[in-house]
């Protein structure tokens, strides 16, 4: 793509609105500094973390007016009737999956002549994702985690997260966790996203221990235990584990996890679950007697997917909901003891929009506008390219159905 010259950072447009920004103020300051001749302009919002004011008083031009800019940086989708013919946007767009209620927005974009890149294609030569907002999502997956675990049992009150200023706010509230019971946690995954729970459960000053520990000592204090796929999955065939193998064909994978079942309390799901692999237990096991999860922090959030309890997402303002074991329906949260509090928020980084903004526009100024700006001889922007111009390219050909073509 040619060199921009003019970059305009877009107002979130979806309804509720996404708080948070693809380049905060400072990082407008240090991409201008990085890129003499390049000009950051910003349309004005009045639900962003980050004010207007904050962007003119480091210099950055706020203004509505999106069609001079050569590139447009979102967050979430952009709403089909704001998009601009013949523009060049960069945003997640959520369509790669066809997802059913993103194919107008594919569809504008193709009838409108733009040039659509997704963030969540943004790739390196491992294939490994350069941009994401996993490590807040486990961040505030986890701290709801423990706020639902202490709301449950009457233990404490933590503050929401998405009421507190930022992270170093939410870190005053961590000391209440000593009021927990020796209770023990399983953390599932090993990304992103699993990276920021522990982050938080370190923090708080939980201890860490070894699967086996876990499977085989009581301990006096409250405990966790970070689960890989190793760790509570097994071929159907009986051969040894195999990674590249699991990846390639979960199909061919039974969960294990029926082992964790009867010694965890709270369940920190943040591994990311393919359709065709297993699910970690069934409703029909929280109904044995042995089976003692009570709390559920559901942080992949797929619906129907891992966790058979997370029959439906929650939100910010009511972040948890019951599973009644007895008759598979779903309750208001905290109704009964003997139900599974579930937290399945789908936007766990929004409660901390000014440090998950931070976090992401450090890594679009360093793994990104690299390539952007430098003719992308790496491919890195060419792969995530959904649609140039109006047209769908190679990879992504398998969209044609998806929007009519």
């Amino acid at each position: 793509m040619p060199t921009p010259f003019l970059i305009g950072v877009l107002r979130e447009g979806r309804t509720p609105p996404d708080r948070r920004v693809a380049l905060t103020p400072k990082k407008c300051v240090e991409l201008q500094a990085t890129y003499p001749g390049l000009r950051v302009r910003v349309q004005p919002s009045p639900a962003r973390a980050y004010a207007d004011q904050e962007y003119r008083d480091l210099g950055i031009e706020v203004a509505e007016d999106m069609q001079p800019c050569d590139l447009l940086l979102g967050v979430k989708e952009v709403p089909p009737a704001q998009l601009l013919p013949g523009k060049t946007y960069l945003f997640f767009s959520h369509t790669i999956k066809k997802q059913p209620a993103n194919r107008e927005l594919l569809r504008t974009v193709l009838r409108l002549g733009i040039t659509l890149i997704d963030y969540e294609l943004l790739t390196n030569a491992a294939g490994e994702r350069v941009v994401a907002f996993g490590r807040y999502a486990g961040i505030v997956g986890a701290y709801n985690g423990l706020l639902t675990y202490g709301r449950k049992h009457g233990l404490y009150e933590l503050k929401p997260a998405h009421l507190c200023v930022d992270m170093d706010d939410m870190q005053e509230e961590f000391y209440k966790i000593k009021a927990l019971p020796p209770i023990k946690i399983a953390v599932t995954g090993s990304g992103r996203v699993a990276g920021g729970a522990l982050e938080v459960l370190d923090k708080m000053g939980l201890r860490q221990v070894s699967v086996h520990d876990y499977l085989h000592r009581d301990f006096r204090e409250p405990v966790y235990v970070q689960l890989r796929s190793r760790d509570y999955h097994r071929r159907r065939d009986g051969l040894a584990w195999d990674t590249a193998h699991f990846h390639a064909h979960p199909e061919l994978y039974d969960s294990d996890f029926a082992r964790f079942l009867p010694l965890t309390d709270l369940l920190i799901a943040c591994a990311y679950w393919h359709p065709a692999a297993p699910r970690l237990f069934t409703e029909a096991d929280t109904q044995e007697p042995d089976f003692k999860i009570n709390t559920v922090a559901d942080v992949t959030c797929d619906v129907d997917g891992s966790i058979p309890l997370t029959k439906r997402s929650s939100t910010i303002a009511e972040p948890a909901f019951d599973y009644n074991p007895a008759t598979g329906e779903l309750e208001a949260a905290y109704s009964e003891p003997a139900n599974i509090t579930v937290m399945a928020v789908d936007n766990l980084p929004c409660e901390l929009p000014r440090n998950a903004s931070r976090n992401f526009g450090r890594q679009l100024l360093d793994q990104v506008f690299p390539h952007l700006m430098g003719g992308d001889a790496a491919g890195v922007v060419a792969r995530a390219t959904i649609a140039k111009a109006g047209v769908l390219q190679p990879r992504y050909q398998y969209l044609a159905d998806y929007v009519g073509q």
